[in-house]
């Protein structure tokens, strides 16, 4: 049986990305690998069951800038699943209370979700679902 293992986010600041998914997720972070002959760092975040993230950091590489949220082709957000719609609305009231972006939401969407869209530090979609 194929099951998603993990992803993975380029980061301008992976301890901060780390500590964020760490505080409003419940993430553990693992240990910090280095390589430095690539000038690569690395966290993995564990959720007690299913994909991790791996969250990244490159001195050795120019990577594509995107505006904050952008849509774009490709991979362009994380649901992550909160387990009730009551949680969505109090992590997204959190978030908005502390200084982050929700684009949108809490609302019902047309495929069947109770969601919203918030940003990370990094500018991220992440969608947050019941």
């Amino acid at each position: 049986m194929i099951q998603l293992e993990h992803i993975a986010i380029w980061a301008d600041d992976l301890d901060a990305l780390c500590a964020f998914y760490a505080r409003y997720f419940g993430a553990e972070t693992g240990p910090r690998y280095e390589n430095s002959a690539k000038g690569f760092s690395s966290r993995f975040l564990g959720f007690g069951h299913g994909a991790r993230i791996e969250v990244m950091q490159t001195t050795a590489l120019a990577l594509a800038r995107h505006e904050s949220g952008a849509q774009r082709h490709g991979l362009t957000h994380l649901a992550l699943s909160l387990g009730s719609e009551s949680a969505v609305d109090a992590l997204t009231a959190r978030l908005l209370a502390d200084g982050y972006s929700v684009l949108d939401g809490p609302r019902r969407t047309g495929d069947g979700y109770y969601e919203s869209v918030v940003l990370d530090p990094e500018g991220n979609r992440l969608e947050l679902t019941a």
